[in-house]
């Protein structure tokens, strides 16, 4: 079980963000009950299930880049995380979080305000929101891989990348979206679950466009 201490150790982050992510933590579990921001039995593993889950994105991303977009934020994961951790790493990354529920939006805005950490909470559907022309394009347990992809075509820049953790149903996602995508990808195994893999997508144009 990942705790705070640990987790500060794996990602080489200060007090000062390990500090954040514990009072982001302990806001989540007040609101959960009100707002079920995830599900109850994963509280006790609060850190290793959502935290370091969320936190093994930043390792996979480009450094130098300005704008990350995470979509379907929900509670926070892995958009707060990020944010947390770009607060010390690369303080000039703006964060944009999407989030169509507004009792989820209002959670967002006031755990990033706890944290102290500067995001954009966008309260709006994917699908009706204006191309955002995101470097970095993630997404948590949002949908399946072929919608992902017309959502990272529609939000984020040609040369940028999409990351989204998978599960054991990776491969069979992978070979639905090729019959509509041609793409650039790799995998890379998670650091929580043994069955799941985070896809990082480069390049990306339709099947039809060739």
């Amino acid at each position: 079980m990942t705790t705070e201490i640990n987790f500060a150790d794996t990602f080489s982050v200060s007090r000062e963000t390990t500090e954040r992510l514990k009072a982001y933590s302990s806001l989540l579990e007040k609101w959960n009950p009100k707002i079920n921001l995830v599900a109850k039995s994963t509280i006790p593993d609060l850190w290793q299930r959502h935290i370091t889950d969320s936190a093994q994105l930043w390792k996979l991303a480009p450094s130098g880049k300005k704008n990350w977009l995470d979509i379907g934020s929900g509670a926070g994961f892995p958009g707060l995380v990020i944010a947390a951790i770009a607060a010390e790493k690369a303080p000039d990354l703006l964060v944009t979080l999407v989030e169509s529920d507004r009792r989820k939006s209002v959670f967002l805005q006031a755990a990033a305000r706890e944290m102290g950490v500067s995001v954009k909470v966008i309260t709006k559907r994917i699908e009706v929101l204006e191309p955002q022309s995101a470097d970095i394009l993630s997404a948590r347990a949002l949908s399946s891989l072929p919608q992902l992809l017309e959502f990272t075509k529609l939000h984020r820049k040609p040369d940028g990348i999409s990351l989204f953790p998978k599960g054991i149903r990776v491969n069979s996602e992978l070979t639905e979206a090729s019959t509509c995508w041609h793409m650039s990808y790799q995998t890379f195994p998670s650091m929580t679950d043994a069955d799941a893999v985070i896809l990082r997508i480069g390049e990306l144009s339709r099947v039809q466009d060739q």
